[in-house]
């Protein structure tokens, strides 16, 4: 999904653009098949995004899944590198940049130097200087303090890769949560940035249920394998095609927002860009056959019309 700010709604939104089917092992096992995880298919749709754009700078935002060792030392290897940020675990061992080599050394180089303490350690620790940062959108609620610490590393496993990270240490001063680390491929980004980057990912639950809740997501009934290769990636992007749709229209001129009485908002939401697409649609003379002309006439006023409308709109 694409993380961008939608103007009109005033926040991030996730916009699905490229999906992909992964069977589970189980799945693979049954029919004999070579299982494929999520971190070989996130490597193979990555790549498939930086030969769309090789020069553009992309950012790749996922949750703890995707912290694989391969697959960031994949990412930092292209010629033209994609930033990845995830969870990091707080017992992962970190260790400083290797030594540089002796002149006429022989033997291996080595991938790492000297053992760094646990982000555990870290973040108990008296000494670790932490910074107050602002974040908005906190989880999708309001304006957050936290503080956060941050420092560079090498994170290395017997018999993996060593990647170069920037580590970012997220600590509540009211408690309220645990400490929590997050990891990021550029060396030289800002932290306060990363954590940024990262909040931004809750986006895409946001979209997962919006999509549950108004495009029938996860409730077709089909056991068909190609049904399911077919109605789920239509589904994801017609999310991204209303909201599209619904953005032109908002540009030109900006509607008032439907509300209740038991909720309250200043901001359209997906549901007002759905049902405007819907009425954009309907009042299309081609959208709907025509009646017989041999037909009575009834005349119906048309603010009725428009509220009736309206009410189908939502309710559709």
């Amino acid at each position: 999904m694409l993380l961008v700010e939608v103007p009109w709604a005033s926040r991030v939104w996730a916009l699905p653009f490229l999906s992909v089917l992964a069977p589970s092992e189980r799945y693979a096992a049954k029919r004999g098949r070579r299982h494929k995880k999520i971190t070989e298919w996130a490597w193979q749709l990555l790549l498939v995004l930086r030969r769309w754009y090789p020069r553009r700078e992309i950012v790749a935002v996922a949750d703890r899944a995707y912290a694989s060792l391969k697959l960031l030392d994949r990412c930092c290897k292209l010629s033209d590198p994609i930033t990845f940020i995830t969870r990091l675990r707080l017992d992962a061992a970190l260790y400083e940049p290797a030594p540089p080599r002796r002149p006429h050394q022989i033997g291996r180089p080595r991938l790492k130097g000297e053992r760094l303490p646990n982000l555990t350690e870290v973040a108990e620790a008296p000494t670790t200087v932490w910074k107050p940062t602002r974040i908005a959108n906190w989880y999708g609620s309001a304006e957050r303090m936290v503080e956060v610490a941050s420092e560079t590393a090498v994170w290395y496993s017997t018999g993996l890769f060593a990647v170069p990270v920037r580590w970012v240490l997220i600590r509540d001063p009211e408690g309220e949560f645990k400490t929590q680390a997050l990891l990021c491929t550029d060396l030289d980004a800002d932290p306060e940035e990363i954590v940024r980057w990262f909040m931004m990912r809750w986006q895409l639950e946001v979209t997962f249920q919006k999509m549950r809740r108004h495009l029938g997501f996860e409730t077709q009934r089909q056991w068909s394998e190609m049904a399911i290769r077919r109605t789920t990636p239509a589904l994801l992007g017609l999310f991204s095609i209303v909201t599209l749709f619904a953005h032109q229209r908002m540009r030109r001129s900006m509607q008032a927002v439907r509300k209740a009485a038991w909720y309250r908002k200043s901001r359209p939401t997906f549901a007002d860009a759905l049902a405007l697409v819907r009425k954009e649609l309907w009042d299309q003379e081609q959208t709907f056959c025509g009646s017989p002309s041999a037909t009575d006439t009834v005349k119906v006023p048309r603010a009725f019309v428009e509220r009736l409308t309206e009410a189908v709109c939502y309710a559709a």
